[in-house]
């Protein structure tokens, strides 16, 4: 398991690529993340296409991705760059106009890190590419279960391989991820489960490595399509 990303700084700051098809939207992110001390804007794109070959030649740490755009939209885009062909860590962070777009669930499961709202606050913006750079995601587990009890429709059946891969996991690490996918924080396990959250963060670690999962958002996707939870279910 790769170490924990160290946090950014002035002197090594996190490096942001803009994507998005309205030049105006573009450049008010670039105005709010460039007078960040620890955040650098390297390059823009304003369509999936450019995005993807901007994100290979940038290497950028964060993508701040549009959904809806022209020649390729951003969960393609964000699957290619999250999936096989990337060349390093990069993450992305995708915007919407809606909090409950139906292209968001594909999002999530395409890599993305979490997502937010176009007209989200600039503070919240610059926490949000703060986190998703460290390696965590921006979407509160709750959100995330939200939106699949929307659009679970969408999503497929649980099928075999899915099934097995939850059979890696020993009863503790099923119940632990059941209860992350109630969007219940490590220290809310760690007290419903009687144990010290210590226990319940190296459990949720073997959670994450052992289904290859990159987050806790992930986690919860998974445990939809693998039949752990139900969608309305408490």
């Amino acid at each position: 398991m790769s170490s924990t990303p160290e946090a950014p700084t002035a002197a090594c700051p996190v490096r942001v690529l803009l994507v998005d098809d309205q030049p105006l939207l573009r450049t008010g992110f670039r105005m709010i993340l460039e007078s960040e001390p620890d955040i650098a804007v390297v390059g823009e794109a304003g369509d999936g296409e450019k995005a993807v070959a901007e994100a290979r030649i940038l290497q950028p740490d964060v993508v701040l991705m549009d959904i809806r755009m022209p020649r390729m939209d951003g969960v393609e885009a964000t699957r290619l760059i999250t999936g096989s062909v990337r060349a390093g860590g990069v993450k992305v962070l995708v915007l919407t106009t809606f909090d409950l777009d139906e292209y968001i669930v594909e999002a999530l499961r395409a890599g993305a890190s979490g997502f937010l709202l176009k007209d989200v606050p600039p503070d919240d913006l610059v926490d949000a590419i703060r986190i998703v750079a460290r390696g965590d995601a921006v979407v509160a587990p709750t959100v995330t279960r939200r939106l699949l009890d929307r659009f679970a429709t969408d999503l497929p059946s649980a099928t075999r391989e899915s099934a097995q891969d939850l059979q890696r996991l020993t009863d503790r690490e099923r119940e632990v991820l059941r209860l992350m996918s109630r969007g219940m924080s490590n220290a809310e396990i760690a007290a419903e489960l009687f144990v010290s959250e210590t226990t319940v963060k190296t459990h949720v670690g073997n959670v994450l490595a052992k289904l290859g999962l990159r987050d806790r958002v992930q986690a919860v996707v998974f445990a939809y399509e693998s039949g752990l939870i139900r969608p309305g279910t408490q």
